[in-house]
């Protein structure tokens, strides 16, 4: 039984850092422009129908996948920002939710017009393999995704601390007019913005891509998954947003081992209802969100 419960709390761990990178894209966008992105889970499921594709068609590992998927969607939603996003920034938060609703509808209806509703599993090795740590029996494809994307978590992490552009942004996130006073390009760090939050989104369901078959209606599901993620670690926090996934992971598998794996997507829920009661902020959302 010991075994059994450290597996499982390992698996729940793995899949949570992944849900910790799916989060991040969604409150990276939040702090710095203030935009609630409800096509968030339509992103992801761009990502993993690019890893789906990538490894049908040219037979690359997910990693490739994963790789290609962070150009494309970085492309894809930096371009989105510049021609539909950006006019909606200073709109009140009605007139965005509108928006993203109608882009999340778009986005699903482009993916079953081009792939129709049936799931498409992705042919990799990784579903396969396992690999065996003392009392631990994990599968392959969960410790590659977990482990890439807890690298990406602490790469972005680093570069938005350290680097010149992680300034401007933060200094774009807590004072947009103060930013521009001093000769900020706020355009451009919010285009980039919502590219690097479409980049996490598309990596992490290409990290996933040997885990869930493609298929549109997964959008939803990730989408409230961000959602209840990045409520549960705090709105617009980083760190909020990787313990919030790592927190959804393990209360997913422990639910779908007390009880059925049906019940494993009702805690989460659950669990959220109980922070917003006793604590609305999240772990660590900031007191003004």
């Amino acid at each position: 039984m010991l075994s059994l419960w450290l597996n499982v709390l390992a698996s729940g761990v793995l899949i949570g850092l992944v849900y910790g990178l799916v989060a991040l894209g969604l409150t990276i966008i939040f702090g710095v422009m203030r935009v609630v992105n409800f096509a968030h889970g339509e992103m992801v499921v761009f990502g993993v129908y690019i890893g789906y594709w990538t490894v049908r068609v040219w037979d690359v590992p997910i990693i490739v996948a994963a790789a290609i998927a962070a150009v494309v969607m970085f492309l894809f939603g930096y371009l989105l920002e510049t021609l539909v996003v950006k006019r909606f920034v200073n709109r009140p938060h009605h007139y965005q939710f509108i928006v993203f609703i109608g882009l999340s509808l778009l986005f699903s209806g482009v993916l079953l017009m081009s792939f129709g509703p049936d799931p498409r599993p992705t042919a990799s090795q990784l579903s396969f393999q396992t690999v065996a740590v003392g009392p631990l029996t994990l599968d392959w494809a969960r410790i590659q995704a977990a482990g890439t994307a807890g690298l990406l978590i602490a790469a972005l992490g680093a570069y938005l601390k350290y680097s010149a552009f992680g300034r401007s942004l933060r200094a774009a996130a807590n004072n947009r007019l103060g930013g521009l006073v001093v000769g900020l390009n706020i355009p451009r760090v919010y285009a980039v913005t919502f590219g690097i939050g479409s980049a996490c989104a598309g990596v992490a369901g290409a990290l996933i891509s040997p885990l869930f078959d493609a298929q549109p209606y997964l959008a939803v599901d990730f989408t409230l998954l961000a959602f209840v993620t990045v409520i549960v670690g705090g709105l617009g926090s980083f760190g909020g947003a990787l313990l919030g996934g790592l927190t959804i992971g393990v209360a997913e598998a422990i639910a779908a081992l007390m009880f059925t794996p049906s019940m494993k997507t009702a805690l989460p829920y659950a669990l959220l209802i109980i922070i917003l009661i006793f604590r609305p902020r999240g772990f660590f959302g900031a007191k003004d969100i």
